[in-house]
């Protein structure tokens, strides 16, 4: 990096927040109401089978956001 001049530069998650974040709600929230940005969930039933679910969330099973749903959502 010093031969080339390269600079670096991180930036911690919420870095942004106050000054984009809303702008991220209302633009995001409009993509995916239209299709535009989709995302995956991995759902698995009853809390019993959570553990499972959690060990294969650390082995990588999932895909998505993985969920345990507990209760019938109506």
């Amino acid at each position: 990096m010093l031969n080339r001049s390269l600079t670096l530069r991180g930036f911690i998650q919420n870095e942004f927040a106050p000054t984009m974040f809303g702008d991220f709600l209302r633009d995001m929230g409009a993509w995916v109401r239209e299709g535009r940005v989709r995302y995956r969930e991995d759902i698995t039933e009853g809390l019993d089978s959570a553990p499972e679910a959690f060990a294969g969330m650390l082995e990588g099973r999932n895909f998505g956001k993985t969920l345990v749903r507990v209760a019938d959502p109506s």
